[in-house]
């Protein structure tokens, strides 16, 4: 869905909300045609779909930057096929840059969530107290370690704009990747939501969901939340391994019990939030325990040996 708010086209600013697999997409083109920067484009599976509205939303302009504010495969899986589309740079968070360089999928996560990336080719990087500047706007960069340890936002001071990908959603924020890997990470994402709300923000452009203007009370939200998963840290973990599940589904839609069997063994970070939460379960009653209540849920269905995404 493409969401006009009448302070955002006065910016120069299109969003893209993305359903999910994707994140959303924040075009920004400045009205003397010099310029146009795309903020993250989505999951490669919906990289056609990514240039197409790209391609549509700028109208001749030239795509001249990708920045991505973290290389989560949500994120950055149209990167590829934007950079064959329209030849654009792109820009990734300092922390990354070595990564990218090697195309690390370890140290990019990829083989650890069972998540596809296209490999890409890094032009620049981003840092905090950088700058981005696009036609009349200059956005700040800030770093928003949390749901990932690189993660950046991009505040826009003059208009009050926050593009605040995952780590601030209208009701709470991204799963925490640190600690799905065994390290700390509620601290970071307790730090970097007081950082947040000291900000003076009209708008949060978030990376799913739609934009929403209740940016104090979105933080208040986002610590209660955080509060509760520090209180109990084994309810983030089962949350974190359905969400990994969810993903996968979203992408295949449906596959029998043996084959999803098959890929959730070579998913490492289910089994290190198995060992790490729920050790005295063994494996394959906990997949069973996880399976059921994303079906109570109504997330999936299993039928005739089949798992269906809802």
């Amino acid at each position: 869905m493409n969401l006009m708010n009448p302070l955002f086209e006065e910016a120069g600013i299109t969003v893209f909300e993305r359903g999910w697999l994707s994140s959303n997409n924040v075009l920004m083109a400045s009205r003397r045609g010099a310029e146009a920067v795309l903020i993250d484009s989505g999951y490669c599976t919906h990289a056609a779909q990514t240039v197409a509205l790209v391609r549509r939303a700028l109208s001749g302009q030239r795509l001249e930057r990708v920045v991505n504010t973290h290389l989560h495969s949500d994120h950055c899986g149209g990167n590829h096929a934007l950079q064959l589309a329209f030849g654009c740079a792109i820009d990734v968070p300092i922390g990354e840059a070595t990564k990218v360089d090697t195309w690390n999928e370890e140290a990019l996560t990829y083989r650890a969530t069972g998540q596809q990336c296209p490999r890409f080719r890094r032009t620049g990087s981003l840092a905090l107290g950088d700058e981005l500047v696009c036609g009349e706007s200059r956005w700040r960069v800030l770093a928003a370690p949390g749901h990932d340890p690189e993660s950046i936002v991009l505040y826009e001071p003059d208009r009050q704009f926050l593009i605040s990908a995952d780590a601030l959603w209208a009701n709470g924020f991204g799963v925490v990747f640190p600690e799905i890997a065994g390290e700390p990470g509620f601290d970071d994402v307790r730090r970097t939501l007081e950082m947040l709300g000291s900000l003076r923000v009209r708008w949060v452009i978030p990376g799913h969901g739609a934009p929403f203007d209740d940016h104090a009370a979105a933080v208040d939200r986002a610590l209660v939340r955080l509060r509760t998963l520090v209180n109990d840290p084994s309810r983030h973990a089962l949350h974190a391994a359905k969400v990994l599940i969810k993903f996968h589904l979203l992408e295949v839609q449906s596959c029998e019990v043996d084959e999803l069997s098959r890929w959730l063994d070579h998913v490492p970070y289910l089994e290190v939030l198995r060992t790490a939460h729920f050790a005295r379960t063994d494996k394959v009653t906990w997949r069973v325990g996880l399976l059921n209540e994303l079906a109570a849920s109504g997330a999936l269905s299993v039928v005739g040996g089949v798992v269906r995404n809802n």
